[in-house]
């Protein structure tokens, strides 16, 4: 005889542990089974992009490191690429290493903390989360030598980098690099031959390339579905064509393959650190801009492969000292608009793992 249900609505979010911040999922249930799910965006809305049409080019910079924050050098790089572009400054070659490394070794935070935080909402609680906090904490300790700053680094300039890098830097750098590969293998060893973690992420959250695509996702999302695609590579800014590296993808657009995709990009930004690193040139650092910019009227827009996907900034100038208009293209935010494709006919503990395999910071969804 079979049993009468009736689906149930149940909110999650916007104040849950595995909503990664202040984000609300009405999902409809039928038993476990997620038959419906609604994200519900908005709860953390600053209005960033309208208080930078009141702020100088310059005083601008702070905001980006307030987006995504935890790969805030990222959105230093992106914006400064931004107004450079629109006013023709061109960058001195020693700041354009400099810009390449931290951002990658940001790179590498960001996939530590994803993965971690990821592992951690299947039901890992503490080690592997904490083994990648250890090594995060290594890479923060470079960034305030080079700022003084461990979270939000308002490091980069328009026209270059706030400092040079300190006496202390490379030694410390190198020191990171040469553990890096023993670490990263300690956490492969760790985590990918776990039959609990396979089980729970291989053929769950699955997205095509035809889905991705649509959606206009971007990053490891994206390229887990099988798209071979990377700014760096396919549409490269500053000095990226000057560096080899694997576009890491996978094949099913699973959470595994989002999982693996990360996993495998950690060790190609080591490697894209460790080129720059035999490429660095002496030489200034800040290329000779006014202390108040008027760029010329016109727009622009310019994209960066973040650690999340494709972060672009649009800017429209009147020749004033503040942008007529300021907006950005939010990898989190677009990624996140396909989360009820990917959990539809899942249980409701595997919409938790689908959503963590996303890698979201609600600070730049909400903006």
């Amino acid at each position: 005889m079979a049993l009468k249900t009736e689906l149930v609505t149940l909110n999650m979010g916007p104040h849950h542990p595995s909503t990664h911040g202040v984000f609300r999922m009405r999902v409809t249930l039928d038993g476990e089974v997620v038959v419906d799910m609604e994200p519900m965006f908005g709860y953390l809305h600053r209005g960033l992009e309208k208080l930078a049409e009141g702020r100088t080019y310059t005083q601008i910079i702070p905001f980006t490191d307030r987006l995504d924050y935890v790969s805030s050098m990222a959105g230093n790089f992106g914006y400064c690429l931004a107004v450079e572009r629109l006013m023709g400054i061109e960058v001195p070659e020693r700041a354009e290493y400099i810009r390449v490394i931290v951002c990658e070794l940001q790179r590498i935070v960001n996939h530590l903390i994803a993965v971690g935080f990821f592992i951690n909402d299947l039901g890992a609680l503490q080690t592997p989360l904490q083994f990648m906090w250890r090594e995060r904490e290594k890479i923060v300790d470079l960034f305030e030598m080079l700022c003084g700053q461990r979270f939000l680094y308002n490091y980069m300039r328009i026209g270059g980098v706030s400092h040079d890098l300190p006496p202390e830097f490379l030694p410390a750098l190198e020191k990171f690099l040469e553990d890096f590969p023993f670490y990263h293998r300690e956490f492969e060893e760790l985590l990918s031959g776990n039959e609990i973690i396979q089980a729970r992420t291989k053929g769950v959250g699955v997205i095509t390339a035809e889905q991705a695509i649509n959606a206009s996702m971007s990053g490891p999302c994206l390229r887990a579905a099988g798209v071979d695609w990377d700014l760096r590579r396919d549409n490269p800014y500053s000095i990226y064509d000057r560096f080899k590296f694997r576009v890491i993808t996978g094949e099913n657009g699973d959470n595994w393959d989002r999982y693996r995709v990360r996993m495998g990009e950690m060790m190609e930004s080591w490697s894209i650190v460790r080129q720059a690193l035999e490429g660095l040139p002496e030489g200034p650092v800040r290329a000779e801009v006014p202390n108040l910019l008027r760029p010329p009227r016109g727009e622009v827009y310019v994209a960066i492969e973040a650690p999340k996907g494709e972060q672009g900034f649009y800017l429209v100038s009147d020749g004033s000292i503040a942008p007529y208009r300021w907006h950005v293209r939010s990898p989190d935010f677009i990624n996140l608009t396909a989360l009820r494709d990917m959990v539809v006919g899942s249980k409701i503990a595997d919409l938790i793992v689908t959503f963590g395999s996303i890698d979201i910071c609600l600070a730049s969804v909400d903006r």
